[in-house]
């Protein structure tokens, strides 16, 4: 047994979990996201609690126990908490920018970096050299 795989999940009040035997769905105030999970992982949920369990209790399985305990957890904390990144910039004439869907940035080049910001993931840029993203997914 995995040390990591045996500590249960804490489910807050507003997250939905539905799982079959190769996918599970995370529904939350954020987002929702979901994943397959091995016919070899069970899952069990009493009121608020999930526990993640193995089926079998083969080698290879094994080390999957905790990977997926994980997974799972850092999806429910993703739907109803949001991941967040703050970004700092460091360098003379450094600067960031969102112009639109895309963040630009001035990195001593001779000409601006443009990066398109995906769907998921907001951008925030609170100084000129500090960058803000937030996500539901890490």
């Amino acid at each position: 047994m995995s040390r990591i795989g045996k500590l249960p999940i804490v489910i807050p009040n507003n997250v939905n979990i539905n799982w079959s035997d190769s996918e599970i769905i995370v529904k939350g105030k954020f987002g929702t996201l979901q994943t397959k999970i091995p016919e070899t992982i069970g899952i069990q949920q009493n009121d608020s609690i999930l526990k993640v369990s193995l089926k079998n209790e083969a080698r290879n399985l094994r080390s999957l126990h905790g990977l997926y305990r994980t997974l799972i957890n850092n999806m429910v904390i993703g739907v109803s908490e949001q991941f967040q990144l703050t970004l700092i910039l460091k360098g003379v004439g450094y600067r960031a920018a969102v112009q639109g869907k895309e963040i630009v940035l001035n990195l001593g080049y001779s000409h601006p970096v443009k990066i398109n910001i995906p769907e998921s993931i907001s951008v925030d840029v609170v100084q000129n050299t500090t960058i803000n993203l937030k996500s539901c997914d890490k």
